[in-house]
């Protein structure tokens, strides 16, 4: 059933956020992209010393 809840969005592109839920639950990262149409965001995540982006719902993260 689709909710018409919508989360709050107090962040942008280019912001620096923190995962909040999920396997990369504690890790911080830069939000690329919002599509609030599916409700998520890709972050780009440092992971072995690169960057790479990651699809996470709109409730996986929080600014900092």
């Amino acid at each position: 059933l689709e909710s018409d809840w919508e989360p709050i969005i107090d962040y942008g592109e280019g912001d620096s956020v923190k995962i909040i839920h999920g396997p990369l639950d504690g890790f911080v990262g830069t939000v690329q992209e919002i599509n609030t149409d599916k409700k998520k965001v890709t972050v780009l995540v440092s992971m072995f010393g690169r960057e790479t982006p990651v699809e996470l719902d709109l409730t996986q993260i929080l600014r900092i």
